[in-house]
């Protein structure tokens, strides 16, 4: 926990900030900052409104994922283009992530509200009229921007509004909103899938966006650059941080912000968040994937299991985040949860070969991953931002941008790569289930065929009607006229198994060794996270953690008597 202060800049006059009770009902619309800190209530509301916001943008964002096959299906597409609209989006979204950093600049609330409105202006007339799948790609790398803009903004707004001892509550509750937006869209896909087609399923999800658009286009408000642009430890700052408002200059704070986000504490520290989570990217956009092709479960089982997931760990972040704060450290908590993660992931990946693994074991498996990655991510976010503001409180947006930025390229590697490792994914995907239909279909003339391989296998050189007499006969006289009938009848099925049914077995064999390997990867990269804990800002102990606070709070109380004595 940093105990730092922003010294008071030159004294000068305050920027001209028109007051919200002087501007008209339009001008609220767009002008939305606020030249005095909330207080309690006001400033609860709007960050209620943030995490809601962020729910409804992932429930859009993620709900191609949860009817992955569906929509592969409709527009005929290749697993492996399926995979590149995933990729493409989340490069799109990267780099939205770095245009989103200058919200220091511009202010976060506009960007969240109207990107907000554009994302479900999208998902609901877009993407389930996309005339081919093309368009398709279009319009979700358009989404995608969106989100990465919002990925910024939305926790900006969440740091603007949370002191750094509440920080950690307020970023678990924060990072509900992709975890909620996860469980929303599974739990939603697992009862409605049965009567609703994958577009129904993409314009729920945009009359949520609506819905909430109405309430943060009317309510939603933040800080002034003055305000926001200084560390606030506990809210017993807030009249300083008023007090300082009036001289500060905002513009020389925010000077060099992108070069100062360029250290180690910083980037590594994004990265190494990212890595931690390459087995969330996989179960928001491989689950379906992996469960149907390997075990066999549809879209609402598989939605349904993940509902275990997102549940424990939306629960996690916030109980461990109101702990976090109550000790007032971090990095003990990012270390279990970090090493609670690895061993619950390591016990995944074991039964990734079994296929007798129960419903429930994975159930159990998923609770565990769920609960420590909450452990660890809450505090993460609240100790990033805090790293941050070490270096430059005016800078939270570009330090954000930096997270976000890097988050979006490993999301897109890791997309790409998942393929070229877990190459059985494809043919599964692609013939895995006409495969397996015609399998059941031509089971009798399957049956006729064995019995006589080497009488079929030279019948299989003629069509029909070139078919030698002799040939002809020998076939009735050893298969019988009824029986070669039904071969003739199942010719399509036999076709198609024939061209592909030993590529579809192949990979019904080795899919579950390579999705293995995938998620021994994803223990890698939270292995890869547990240094990186070391280098970010906030104590170890909370005792000493507990010391800074009040050494802290005696230096806000001396420069608050020292400002009123000079303005009597």
């Amino acid at each position: 926990m940093s105990a730092a202060t922003t010294p008071p800049a030159a004294d000068r006059p305050a920027p001209d900030v028109p007051s919200a009770a002087a501007r008209t009902p339009l001008a609220r619309l767009y002008r939305r900052e606020l030249t005095d800190y909330p207080p309690t209530g006001r400033r609860m509301a709007y960050l209620a409104i943030v995490v809601v916001t962020t729910v409804v943008l992932y429930y859009m964002l993620y709900i191609q994922y949860a009817v992955a096959t569906s929509i592969i299906t409709h527009f005929g597409m290749t697993y492996r283009y399926f995979i590149w609209v995933s990729v493409i989006g989340n490069a799109v979204g990267a780099f939205a992530s770095l245009v989103a950093g200058l919200a220091d600049r511009w202010g976060r609330a506009n960007l969240v509200v109207y990107g907000l409105l554009v994302a479900a202006l999208l998902v609901f007339f877009g993407l389930p009229n996309a005339a081919d799948k093309t368009t398709y790609l279009v319009l979700f790398a358009l989404v995608s921007f969106i989100e990465g803009i919002v990925l910024v903004a939305t926790p900006a707004l969440i740091r603007d509004f949370s002191p750094q001892l509440g920080r950690a509550t307020a970023m678990g509750y924060w990072t509900m909103g992709p975890v909620i937006g996860s469980l929303v869209v599974t739990v939603v896909t697992s009862n409605t899938l049965d009567s609703a087609t994958w577009q129904d399923e993409l314009r729920y999800s945009a009359i949520a966006g609506f819905v909430v658009f109405v309430f943060a286009i009317v309510a939603l408000r933040e800080l002034s650059p003055a305000l926001r642009d200084q560390i606030m430890v506990t809210l017993r700052d807030r009249a300083l941080v008023e007090a300082r408002a009036k001289g500060l200059d905002t513009e020389t704070l925010r000077r060099g912000e992108w070069r100062q986000m360029m250290r180690l504490d910083v980037l590594g520290s994004a990265f190494a968040i990212a890595v931690f989570l390459l087995l969330y990217y996989a179960a928001v956009g491989n689950f379906v994937v992996y469960f149907s092709t390997v075990f066999g479960y549809s879209e609402q089982r598989t939605n349904a299991l993940a509902n275990w997931y997102w549940g424990a760990n939306a629960v996690a972040l916030v109980l461990v985040g109101l702990v976090s704060d109550r000790l007032k450290v971090r990095k003990p908590f990012m270390i279990v949860g970090a090493v609670g993660s690895i061993a619950v992931t390591a016990a995944f990946a074991t039964r990734a070969t079994h296929l007798t693994t129960s419903y429930y074991t994975f159930a159990w498996l998923f609770v565990g991953i769920g609960v420590f990655s909450g452990i660890a991510y809450a505090p993460w976010m609240a100790s990033f931002t805090e790293t941050v503001e070490k270096h430059n409180p005016a800078a939270t947006a570009a330090g954000l941008a930096v997270w976000g930025w890097t988050v979006r390229i490993v999301v897109a590697v890791s997309a790409a790569f998942i393929p070229v490792l877990v190459t059985s994914v494809t043919p599964l995907v692609e013939h895995g289930a006409e495969v397996k239909a015609a399998s059941a279909q031509a089971a009798p003339a399957l049956a006729i065929v064995d019995a006589h391989p080497d009488l079929f296998a030279e019948l299989d050189k003629y069509t029909p009607a070139t078919t030698p007499p002799a040939l002809s006969a020998r076939a009735v006289k050893e298969v019988g006229a009824e029986n070669l009938a039904v071969v003739q009848k199942a010719g399509p099925q036999l076709k198609l198994l024939q061209e592909y049914g030993a590529k579809v077995q192949k990979a019904s064999k080795d899919g579950p060794g390579e999705w293995r390997t995938w998620w021994w990867i994803c223990v890698g990269g939270q292995v890869v996270f547990l240094p990186f804990v070391f280098v970010m800002a906030g104590r170890w102990s909370p005792k000493k953690a507990r010391m800074d606070a009040e050494a802290h709070q005696l230096a806000v109380d001396r420069e608050l008597t020292a400002l009123a004595a000079a303005e009597e």
